[in-house]
């Protein structure tokens, strides 16, 4: 580092305007970075007057006689992690590496092996496609660009659509941009100049991005060669940064999510640390596109949409059995936990929404229809319902916990563009609950409702569980004491629990905080299921009372709680986490007999009934076809286990046992089978392979 001096110092706008600047008392410093085409010449402009003390994360300090960038911190730990630098975070606030510091303050160096790492390395990547779209297409017009799970997309607006071909085309000049090692800077600019800067480049978009910022401060913006873009940053410091990055589809999206407004053209992509970690996240997205629930449902003959009911599913016969069997079930667990199956109407005026809130916050979403100068609206959630029935007769403290439970079907707007399968619909059926009880229940009800849940993932097949803790959000109903008692039941009832649990803050409900529950499927995803809500003010707005033992009136604490979600997207999750393979007791058909000849036609239609029975789902394939070809069928449709019988086995009484997987169980008598088969169906989904 070379400090330069001049009598006749001026500081150029773009170093004016970088929010560094302490003091009018100023040195100029000449650095020169090295980089993949050579070395970045820096021009650092520094307060003559800082002596900044720098605290690690380990604890350590540094300290320096003058203010430095957090590149130059990186520096003095070490040459590699200078060079793995990709921003900071100085007082818990992400900053590039060219930000000077010029007081005390605490910085971590993130690198690509940090969380934040990755998004900026992704953040960074969406403006480096941007640059090339750009190139290739000079009349495209950028919009918004981020970062998105395990990567990210930016929308473009262009008088044609984007081909594979040109995916490929623009990961090229993405390529050549990262060999030119480019300077990525931050500039600030009024909003009049930003305006002024992106009319005269014919980028419409950023113009009214820009308009509807509120406020007066001025903006940020982040410059790589001939490219700007409006953003707040933090970018990684050149564009020799990028190691591994591909762009994986193109898809159409309205700008700002509205479909009255513009169809625009979204490319997505996504980056990582190293191109061992792009070359797995490929495989599993590969992975991923093998399991897609439409595709096996289509397969498997389960289920189909049509444009006539967008959003809304056509069951199956087969699809309809999964969905039973899953429904059963929840029953028979909740009757054994205390819950009371009701049911609530489809259709309620259009008051009631009003009085619990929902009218006000979910207007957007929710399905109405007017008869007899009447307005209601198709049921979008349960719960105000649930409270209705509470109200019918006085209850007293002796009758809670109260807990009722719904497979209520619900509807909800989803604009067309979101909706994806069975995992976002327009209609859908919960595994809804509401547990009204007295405030100090709060913790037994949520310690019990979390052990009714981990068993229910369990006998599922998951056993990895996320928690999380979602609190107040900005647009909130009740008053702080209220949020804060609801709270702190919620995090008490974690902490009792022993189990690791993150927080959320800001993502609560707007009546109360909730536990969300994910689960980790076989392929790493997260899939967010369950939940349970702590609410004091909606039964309160609809007029919930009991006699306390006081003998006076209170207004119970109502808990929503719901373990699978959706069942639509529960069963979604499930074909997609065993690829179609469900376990025994989840399989739409468990059992199918296969005759090698017509001889043994007879004998395999005793054998069904025998085990129709005995309650197993069963079918006998009697055509006149090869038993290759019948196995390998029936392979493909996922059945768990095919009987074949030929003149041997017939003689005997026994079946010759097979399993979808290609694997052979020998020889045995049908109640020895049937033995079997209700072991590994009591199993659940405990013990199944993934």
């Amino acid at each position: 580092m070379v400090e330069v001096t001049s009598s006749n110092l001026v500081v150029p706008t773009t170093y004016r305007k970088s929010g560094h600047l302490q003091s009018s008392a100023v040195r100029l410093f000449y650095s020169s970075v090295p980089c993949n085409s050579g070395f970045i010449h820096l021009l650092i402009i520094r307060t003559a007057t800082a002596m900044p003390s720098i605290t690690l994360p380990d604890g350590s300090q540094r300290q320096f006689d003058r203010a430095v960038t957090v590149f130059e911190v990186a520096e003095s730990i070490g040459a590699g992690l200078a060079k793995a630098a990709l921003a900071g975070r100085v007082d818990g606030t992400l900053v590039d590496t060219s930000y000077l510091i010029s007081s005390d303050a605490q910085l971590a160096i993130i690198t690509e092996r940090d969380t934040e790492g990755l998004d900026i390395i992704r953040h960074s990547c969406a403006h480096l496609m941007a640059q090339a779209v750009q190139r290739l297409f000079p009349t495209a017009q950028v919009t918004i660009g981020p970062v998105i799970e395990d990567g990210f997309f930016y929308d473009f607006s262009y008088e044609r659509a984007f081909t594979a071909e040109d995916l490929e085309k623009i990961e090229s000049v993405m390529q050549d941009i990262v060999k030119e090692n480019l300077t990525v800077s931050r500039e600030l600019m009024s909003r009049d100049d930003a305006i002024a800067m992106f009319e005269t480049m014919g980028e419409k978009y950023k113009v009214e991005i820009i308009k509807s910022i509120p406020g007066d401060e001025e903006l940020s913006f982040y410059r790589q060669g001939d490219f700007i873009d409006l953003c707040r940053g933090p970018h990684v410091p050149n564009t020799g940064k990028f190691k591994a990055f591909k762009l994986t589809s193109v898809a159409g999206a309205y700008w700002r999510g509205d479909s009255n407004n513009e169809m625009l053209q979204r490319i997505y992509g996504t980056a990582w640390g190293d191109k061992k970690a792009l070359a797995d996240y490929l495989f599993r997205l590969e992975e991923q596109q093998k399991r897609d629930h439409r595709k096996i449902g289509k397969k498997l003959d389960l289920f189909h949409f049509q444009e006539e009911a967008p959003g809304m599913v056509f069951w199956h016969p087969r699809g309809w059995t999964i969905y039973q069997v899953i429904q059963h079930y929840m029953q028979k667990v909740q009757n054994e936990n205390g819950y009371q199956e009701i049911r609530t109407p489809q259709l309620v005026d259009y008051s009631l929404w009003e009085r619990s809130g929902h009218a006000d916050k979910f207007a957007d979403q929710m399905f109405s229809v007017s008869s007899e100068n009447r307005m209601y609206a198709i049921k979008p959630m349960n719960c105000p319902c649930h409270i209705q029935v509470f109200n019918q007769g006085l209850k007293s403290y002796r009758d809670l916990p109260l807990r009722l439970a719904e497979f209520g079907s619900c509807h909800r707007f989803e604009p067309s563009g979101s909706m994806h399968g069975l995992m976002r619909v327009r209609s859908f059926v919960q595994d809804d609950a509401h547990i009204f009880c007295a405030e100090e229940a709060i913790q037994s009800e949520v310690a019990a409702f979390m052990k009714l849940l981990f068993g229910v993932y369990r006998d599922f097949g998951f056993d990895e569980i996320i928690l999380r803790l979602s609190t107040r959000p900005a647009k909130r109903v009740g008053s702080e004491e209220m949020w804060d008692r609801a709270e702190d039941a919620l995090r008490q009832a974690l902490n009792n629990s022993g189990l690791a649990w993150e927080l959320l803050p800001g993502e609560g409900a707007f009546y109360g905080p909730k536990i969300e529950f994910s689960l980790k499927d076989c392929m790493g995803r997260v899939q967010q299921c369950g939940t349970i809500q702590v609410d004091f003010s909606m039964p309160e707005r609809l007029g919930a009372q009991y006699v306390a033992e006081d003998g006076n009136r209170k207004v119970p604490v109502m808990l929503h709680r719901a373990i699978l979600g959706s069942f639509e997207r529960f069963i979604g999750v499930l074909i997609e986490h065993y690829a179609g393979a469900l376990p025994a007791w989840l399989s739409p058909e468990q059992v199918v007999v296969l005759n090698i000849t017509d001889n043994q036609r007879d004998y395999c239609e005793k054998v069904r009934k025998i085990l129709a029975e005995k309650g197993f789902r069963v079918s006998a394939d009697l055509r006149n076809e090869k038993i290759g070809f019948k196995i390998r069928e029936h392979s493909i449709q996922k059945t768990p286990y095919m009987l074949v019988a030929g003149d041997r086995e017939m003689e005997s009484g026994e079946v010759s046992v097979r399993t979808r997987d290609g694997s052979d169980h020998g020889v045995m008598t049908i109640d020895a089978f049937a033995s079997y088969l209700a072991d590994d169906i009591s199993r659940f989904g405990r013990t199944a392979a993934h």
